[in-house]
């Protein structure tokens, strides 16, 4: 008759050979909307903005250096990494089940029972202290026979995976909030350059209608609407001041900083930028936005919690194992020895649990189904965020050209105007309607090629812009600082 630990050693071995697979849907990505070009996009290209990082698509040094900072000081950022590290500490956890797991146990005591109380040791008539001590280890295996640890592990893993590729998502925006933010404070500040200057226009003009009030060649009604325009101008002037203050504040949270004064660069208006870059194919988006990745391992984790449920419904095989001595004192409970073992396998599975192991095999399906809906509309606001940007750089390009064209047609009224007025030739109707549609036409003018600006930010972000950057590339600012 064969012993235990006869059966049970060549039973182990194939229960590991049997584990050899996992039950349960191997994952494969569902097939999606891929169109051949973007909308707006005029030809199909294999090279993409995207592939350009971070530092050479921005070219201002000034902004360079402000991102840098963000990427290695940013609050965000830095909760992002701690996410990273506790989703690698629970795939640890879970991958730990595949092997066994080992114990130890010590016990130890001292005691004085008189004889004929229930749990005395020995027969000894007179009541004595006694010393007892037993030191034990065990061992507790689960065969993972139906590949439930394993799915539960590729589960884990695809939740690592993701929490990664949302860190590099956190990297991404921040590069492109630090970017638009720094645009609108520059925007902001030929905003404030532009009423300087009209406050400065409207102060003239109200000199000049005041030097001609004194002389009794102009109304009072020029003389007080050159005041009210110049009082109207004035007032924008501490507003603007506000709004910057808040715009630099914005951008120092962003860096990870106290808020305070931020420096910079090039004007907006000496921003490089294109009417077009190439967007290159829909069918990479896939590949290279952080979403679009961490989207498809949120389906990964999802799907290999199918095969987890699935396998609980058949039975669990655990060995257990225990090995260890007892003092003398003890002995008389271990059958007079002092070295004490067991071994077993469990071999358990479910009966009747009304319905629990089938309605969460159930909720499994359910969340994998939320998971691919999720994804599939995560590509088509991709593909949109693309096709909207890529529109507004084209369309916007235009309205510059447009709007250029209009400011300087209305800098040269104002001109004629004020030499028409002093001769004489025109009433200052003429020279206040000119300077009303001159400077808000320069604020419109400011306000597209901020557009623009932030349009070529959003199809960096929207396209996954330095997808092919290392983790060290994203915060190690040594090509940066070396360009």
């Amino acid at each position: 008759m064969r012993s235990a630990g006869g059966w049970i050693i060549p039973g182990l071995v194939l229960a590991v050979f049997a584990g050899g697979c996992a039950i349960g849907p191997d994952y494969k990505r569902p097939v999606v909307a891929e169109p051949p070009t973007f909308r707006g996009q005029a030809n199909a290209e294999a090279a993409s903005f995207a592939d350009a990082p971070w530092w050479e698509a921005f070219e201002d040094p000034v902004l360079r250096a402000l991102i840098g900072e963000a990427l290695g000081l940013n609050y965000d950022v830095r909760i992002a990494a701690a996410r990273v590290q506790e989703a690698r500490a629970r795939l640890g956890v879970a991958r730990s089940d595949l092997y066994p797991s080992l114990d130890y146990g010590i016990d130890g005591g001292r005691s004085k029972v008189g004889p004929g109380v229930p749990g005395s040791i020995g027969g000894s008539p007179v009541a004595e202290a006694r010393n007892f001590y037993s030191a034990s280890m065990s061992l507790s295996w689960e065969i993972d026979i139906w590949g439930r640890v394993r799915r539960l592990t590729e589960s884990a893993r695809a939740d690592l995976f993701a929490t990664e590729e949302a860190r590099r998502g956190v990297w991404l925006s921040l590069v492109s909030d630090v970017a638009q933010a720094y645009f609108q404070l520059l925007e902001l500040d030929q905003q404030l350059q532009i009423a300087r200057n009209s406050t400065g226009a409207y102060q003239r003009t109200y000199d000049l209608f005041l030097d001609r009030f004194n002389l009794g060649v102009a109304s009072k009604l020029e003389t007080s609407r050159a005041l009210g325009a110049l009082g109207d101008a004035q007032a924008t002037i501490p507003q603007l001041e506000s709004s910057i203050v808040a715009k630099e504040n914005q951008l120092s949270i962003l860096l990870g900083k106290p808020p305070g004064p931020i420096a910079r660069g090039r004007s907006m208006y000496e921003q490089p930028i294109v009417p077009a870059v190439p967007a290159g194919l829909p069918s990479a988006l896939l590949e290279r936005r952080p979403d679009l990745r961490q989207a498809e391992q949120r389906m990964v984790s999802a799907n290999a919690q199918i095969g987890a449920a699935k396998a609980e419904f058949f039975p669990k095989f655990s060995i257990t194992a225990l090995f260890g001595t007892a003092g003398p004192e003890m002995a008389a409970l271990t059958g007079g020895a002092t070295t004490i073992w067991a071994m077993a396998g469990t071999f358990s599975g479910p009966l009747f649990n009304a319905g629990r192991t089938l309605g969460n095999y159930r909720a499994t399906q359910a969340q994998w189904e939320q998971t691919r809906l999720q994804y599939e509309q995560t590509v088509l606001v991709a593909l949109r965020e693309v096709s909207d940007a890529l529109t507004a750089l084209s369309k916007l390009n235009d309205a510059e050209v447009g709007q250029t064209t209009a400011v300087t047609a209305l800098d040269e009224a104002v001109g004629h105007a004020t030499d028409r007025y002093r001769q004489g030739l025109s009433n200052y109707f003429e020279v206040l309607e000119a300077q009303q549609q001159l400077y808000p036409a320069q604020n419109t003018l400011a306000q597209i090629r901020r557009d623009r600006l932030l349009a070529y930010v959003q199809l960096y972000r929207a396209l996954g812009g330095g997808w092919n950057l290392t983790d060290p590339q994203w915060i190690g600012q040594d090509e940066a600082r070396a360009r």
